[in-house]
């Protein structure tokens, strides 16, 4: 770990001599005779506190710490040494926002427990500082101090200001349970911190909602390549957590809007960032959108002829069955049954049943193989504790190969995991 740093300011070179020998073998300090002097080495160096002498010429103890705190915008941990034995002297030290006063000449071990017991102090402010700042789970900045350091940086500089929402994020935790949610949360935010500089900032707004600033970044195609380098990251994380056969398209859509030099209004970028993350929600997801300013309010403005395809489509195809809701899958069972006596193709519906009782993991360990070993043409569904699948163009003796593959694959898998629930199926061809 690191050595704290102190800043001895005193005017008498041998007092300043004689308290950096008390301090350098347990601190890194640095020296100087002057409140000017003090100031740059505090610019430099940035201490974790301030020691300074009371009274001396030019710029005194106090003078020295009203400027560097009015020049920072931050309370700096100071404190003063004077040979005054006056009372009233030491009074006016604590009003100004001191941490201790000691008087000269002082013992060397006095000095030191006191300059422990205030950078212990700060130690102790700073933990609850983050602790109330930060989000516990992924250690981002949570809503409201996110919220608070953006609208200073928007206000001060040019960069973007990205607004990033995770695609099909709730699947995640319906198929795989919160606690993977979780995981997939705290790697995406740890993407997040490599894919921006340690100097920009990076909140989470909420559930899977994050905020951003990459300062002086004001390039359409440096914001694209970052956009694609995140969903690189977090597709083969996710795939790491969930295993190479997951099917679920996960992915992250962000909205961009460049400040402008000078800064803005920071709740006017939310909105307009707002608008583009809507913008690449449209454009078909896993993508980035930027702002500008002739964008069109009307929110069906995505949706032209050119990009119907990108919406409707699927982005990321998966192997195997289509896994939908129930209430999807029953629309696509409708549909069929309009078309059947147009195309002349047979649809058969099957439903797959594990015994009553079977737990929630063992079920979707089912369906996801159902899945797997189903073609990209089928269609499935878990109702209850039964799972649907709608086949088309497929014969019986193709149908009991099928089942007999799934069968073979999940006596496999209940070896390997330790499950046992045998499943039954039944089958009949659709009517019109």
């Amino acid at each position: 770990m690191a050595m704290k740093k102190i800043l001895i300011v005193d005017d008498m070179l041998v007092s300043l001599m004689m308290t950096e020998n008390m301090l350098c073998g347990h601190y890194t300090t640095f020296s100087a005779s002057s409140g000017q002097e003090a100031i740059e080495i505090y610019r430099r160096e940035h201490p974790d506190m301030v020691l300074s002498d009371l009274r001396m010429p030019g710029m005194s103890g106090y003078e020295l710490q009203q400027a560097l705190q009015k020049e920072m915008q931050k309370n700096i941990p100071f404190m003063f040494m004077t040979a005054d034995p006056d009372e009233e002297t030491e009074s006016k030290g604590f009003e100004n926002g001191a941490m201790d006063f000691i008087r000269k000449p002082f013992r060397p071990d006095v000095l030191l427990r006191r300059v422990g017991n205030i950078l212990q102090t700060v130690d102790q402010i700073e933990g609850l500082k983050k602790h109330a700042s930060t989000d516990p789970l992924t250690g981002l900045l949570n809503k409201v101090s996110a919220e608070v350091e953006l609208q200073r940086v928007c206000a001060q500089g040019q960069g973007a200001l990205l607004m990033v929402d995770l695609d099909s994020f709730k699947l995640v935790n319906d198929i795989y349970g919160h606690a993977m949610g979780d995981k997939v949360l705290m790697s995406f935010a740890d993407i997040l911190r490599v894919s921006v500089r340690p100097d920009d900032v990076v909140g989470r707004l909420g559930g899977d909602e994050f905020i951003a600033f990459c300062s002086g970044m004001n390039d359409e195609p440096g914001i694209m390549n970052k956009a694609a380098s995140i969903n690189k990251m977090l597709d083969k994380s996710a795939r790491e957590l969930m295993g190479d056969d997951m099917a679920i398209p996960i992915g992250a859509s962000i909205g961009c809007v460049f400040v402008q030099p000078g800064g803005e209004e920071f709740p006017e970028l939310v909105e307009k960032a707002d608008k583009a993350l809507y913008a690449a929600k449209q454009e078909g997801k896993h993508g980035c959108h930027i702002f500008k300013e002739d964008n069109t309010d009307d929110e069906d403005s995505a949706a032209t002829l050119t990009n119907v395809g990108k919406i409707l489509g699927e982005r990321h195809p998966a192997n195997g069955a289509m896994r939908l809701p129930f209430e999807e899958f029953r629309t696509v069972y409708r549909f069929l049954r309009r078309t059947m006596g147009i195309f002349g193709k047979p649809i058969s519906i099957l439903r797959f049943s594990l015994p009553n009782g079977t737990d929630e993991k063992t079920m979707e360990a089912f369906f996801s193989l159902l899945c797997s070993t189903l073609r990209t043409a089928d269609v499935a569904t878990k109702n209850g504790g039964h799972c649907l699948v709608l086949l088309v163009n497929t014969s019986f003796p193709n149908l009991a190969h099928a089942a007999d593959r799934l069968r073979k694959k999940w006596t496999e898998m209940e070896i390997e995991e330790g499950m046992e629930a045998d499943f039954e199926y039944e089958w009949t061809v659709m009517e019109p």
